[in-house]
């Protein structure tokens, strides 16, 4: 059976992970109560979760010529990533993130973008003959501007639909670029960054995200935490419900959502679909430690949804 294929073009870090009792304030030191390394970046991410559920996952990406660098690309393989176009960078280091994770779940991040800023429109072109029969297309912006620009006007020229992670968010976010963007996936601290609006409730969330689709952009699809998500069209407005968990750690469940909607649309087509199983996905991800390492497989996820009677 063939795999639906997508494509993400974005960052790999990896994540040092702290879980603490609390965190410090200004000046301080507290002690942690356990630490963790694996693989993170929102790109590395969003790849790994859609490979997991079965898609073929295309990564577009740069890592340093370092250790980290080394177990990234051998941990990107074992979870079945196609990592022909992940390219290595002599003299940089690879992408960290330093995560700080709260008793409740919560997390605090600190990323030092290394060897991604180094990924260029070149890149792109370099792997045009493989992108070009992609269902889709992922971005995200932990890697530079023009090389997102350059990989959403490749979208549009190919007729590939993209896929834009606006996180971190960035005020110097051209608008006028992002008329090329089918699926524009927000959440809610992003979303208000992005528009200056307040962003407390849902209904917040639909205004804002309506002044999104009044500069061009398609489709926008707001990531609710507990709250679900919300779907935004310039004629429709769907609140997608959540499956209540407890969670352990929400590092890269924003990442979790996005792999399993690509893999989901890649395959069908089908956006409410793609949006009810990414939640899920996510749900079940932060009930477990880790970002990558929490990602269910097909198997895994089937048994999660038994679980919560799904």
């Amino acid at each position: 059976m063939t795999r639906p294929k997508i494509a993400v073009i974005g960052s790999s870090m990896t994540d040092l992970v702290a879980y603490v009792s609390r965190v410090p304030e200004r000046g301080e030191t507290v002690e942690g109560v356990s630490f963790s390394q694996g693989g993170g970046g929102k790109g590395a991410n969003q790849a790994v979760a859609a490979a997991k559920l079965g898609a073929h996952a295309l990564f577009v990406a740069k890592l340093g010529d370092d250790g980290f660098g080394d177990a990234t690309l051998a941990a990107l393989a074992r979870a079945g990533v196609d990592t022909r176009h992940v390219g290595r960078v002599a003299g940089v280091a690879s992408g960290v993130a330093t995560i700080l994770v709260e008793p409740s779940g919560e997390n605090r991040i600190v990323i030092a973008k290394g060897a991604n800023d180094h990924l260029r429109p070149a890149d792109i072109d370099a792997a045009a003959a493989d992108l070009k029969d992609c269902r889709l297309i992922v971005l995200q912006l932990e890697v530079p501007l023009d090389t997102v620009y350059h990989a959403i006007a490749f979208g549009v020229a190919h007729g590939v639909p993209v896929l834009l992670n606006p996180a971190p968010a960035r005020s110097d976010l051209d608008p006028a670029r992002l008329a090329g963007v089918r699926f524009f996936v927000p959440n809610e601290t992003e979303l208000a960054s992005l528009t200056g609006c307040s962003v407390n409730s849902p209904a917040d969330a639909e205004a804002a995200a309506r002044l999104l689709i009044a500069r061009g952009v398609r489709c926008v699809i707001v990531t609710l935490g507990a709250r679900g998500a919300l779907l935004v069209t310039a004629q429709t407005a769907t609140l997608i419900d959540p499956v209540p968990v407890t969670p352990v750690d929400t590092t890269g469940a924003g990442d979790a959502f996005i792999g399993a909607f690509a893999r989901v649309f890649a395959e069908s087509g089908d956006v409410p679909a793609a949006l009810r199983t990414a939640a899920r996905y996510a749900a079940d991800s932060i009930t477990k430690r880790g970002a990558q390492a929490a990602y269910a497989t097909a198997e895994e996820f089937a048994a999660f949804l038994a679980r919560v009677g799904e």
